[in-house]
């Protein structure tokens, strides 16, 4: 009887271990997200899940406007996935973005300080020209420029119950303290 009772109890050790040696082969194994395809256009890593319309405007610079009118011009369905572009298709996309035959509205960089062209810009080009916009504004001490500088909101939001900061927040925890 009692050797009953030690194999029954080794049966179940030994499931035991079968089931956490399952598990952790499951662990192991990647998931549809890790395993997913990527697909690179224009410096970007785009899951081949996406719809093309979709999946383009991941791409800095690119909004949604842009990415249809992309679409539209080249012939392809907004519908096709990522995946699924041959090696001609992602570059006919880039050749496109690249001379970009839009009308002048849809592009994000018009008439330029610098240059007075209208041009659209991707990736650090748009972060970078954004920034020189920043930094130009706090050097000739505009409005926005001090508003930029102190962190605060540019386009006249309101700041009595938003955009609170660090520092402010602890002064109301003070003044509760206070009133106590």
């Amino acid at each position: 009887m009692a050797e009953k009772q030690s194999e029954k109890k080794y049966d179940k050790a030994e499931a035991l271990k079968a089931e956490k040696a399952e598990k952790a082969a499951k662990k192991m194994q990647p998931t549809a997200e890790e395993s997913e395809v990527l697909v690179r256009i224009y410096g970007y890593d785009i899951p081949g899940s996406k719809n093309l319309y979709t999946g383009l405007t991941r791409i800095k610079g690119i909004s949604w406007a842009i990415a249809n009118a992309t679409c539209i011009k080249l012939g392809y369905s907004k519908s096709k996935k990522i995946h699924e572009l041959t090696k001609q298709e992602i570059a006919a996309i880039e050749n496109f973005l690249d001379t970009l035959d839009v009308p002048d509205f849809l592009k994000n960089r018009r008439r330029d300080r610098e240059t007075g062209k209208t041009e659209h810009f991707y990736g650090t080009d748009l972060e970078m020209k954004r920034d020189f916009d920043i930094k130009r504004l706090r050097e000739i001490r505009s409005y926005k420029g001090v508003r930029h500088a102190l962190k605060l909101p540019v386009r006249g939001q309101r700041t009595r119950s938003h955009f609170r900061t660090k520092k402010a927040a602890s002064i109301s925890t003070k003044k509760k303290e206070a009133k106590r």
